[in-house]
């Protein structure tokens, strides 16, 4: 356990002198380590995780290909890396290894990566297995408007307004029509008025004064 201790601090310290400013390689933590293959954008792009086990080199380490950006690369593709890192692990036991590993996949990129689609085709649901009834096609009745809020009237001006309206709830001809006759009174009755106001308060002077 020691032993395996002392081989881990080294390596590790080796591993980052050795990969200082490889944007593709990042050390997790003091157990693990990661390298990225191909450009991000390539379909035949993945990740490896390489991952010490406490009597790590005295034993394999733990290859981890299951990482969210490897979510496109075929099964077949993930176990023949795990295959040939464990094939080349088997050389190096008792000895820091994670270099060498890292190294490897590198030779033998495309060969590893050959069957992997170089475009990632997603399947269309088949209607015959969930059904149409699946498929909810929305539609803009669906979107209740919201209508106006109503204003709440009192039973004396419900009253007032039937009295108003015909039994259809129209009101009749002529209900805002101004009667001419009285209005005509009211006004001349005013003026006269007026003019009655106006001859009280005249001043009459004398012609000689």
């Amino acid at each position: 356990m020691a032993e395996a201790l002392d081989l881990q601090a080294d390596e590790r310290e080796a591993l980052l002198a050795i990969y200082e400013g490889d944007d593709a390689f990042k050390e997790i933590d003091a157990t693990r380590f990661q390298y990225k293959y191909g450009e991000e954008d390539d379909c035949k792009s993945f990740l490896v995780e390489i991952e010490w086990s406490d009597d790590y080199p005295l034993e394999k380490p733990v290859i981890n290909m299951e990482m969210f950006y490897n979510r496109n690369l075929i099964p077949a593709v993930k176990e023949k890396i795990r295959s040939v890192l464990m094939e080349e692990a088997e050389q190096w036991l008792g000895c820091g290894m994670t270099y060498n590993l890292f190294e490897c996949l590198k030779e033998h990129l495309d060969e590893l990566t050959f069957e992997q689609p170089d475009l990632i085709v997603v399947e269309s649901p088949d209607l015959n297995t969930i059904g149409v009834s699946a498929i909810h096609i929305s539609d803009s009745s669906d979107i209740k408007k919201k209508e106006p809020k109503k204003e709440q009237l009192t039973k004396a001006q419900k009253r007032r307004q039937w009295d108003r309206a015909d039994h259809k709830g129209d009101r009749p001809r002529g209900w805002n029509w101004v009667d001419i006759v009285k209005h005509l009174s009211q006004t001349g009755h005013k003026e006269q008025q007026t003019a009655e106001s106006n001859a009280n308060n005249t001043i009459f002077q004398p012609l000689n004064s």
